[in-house]
């Protein structure tokens, strides 16, 4: 396996500090960058930021001159 096969895994439960247990998680956009997407992962139950993950997509915004 290479490592291109784990570029968009995404988290399905992470560990909650609150809760003090590994959690089931939701992600949510915060920002949408010129490098690609930042998002936020939180816990359902109690609502915790856990953790973060940018998106690289460095096609995705292109800037044009006149």
């Amino acid at each position: 396996m290479t490592f291109e096969q784990y570029k968009d895994l995404e988290a399905s439960e992470l560990y909650c500090p609150k809760c003090k247990a590994a959690m089931p998680v939701r992600k949510r956009l915060l920002l949408v960058l010129p490098t690609g997407e930042k998002y936020d992962y939180y816990c359902v139950r109690c609502g915790t930021s856990v953790g973060d993950k940018t998106s690289r997509n460095p096609d995705a915004f292109r800037i044009l001159k006149p």
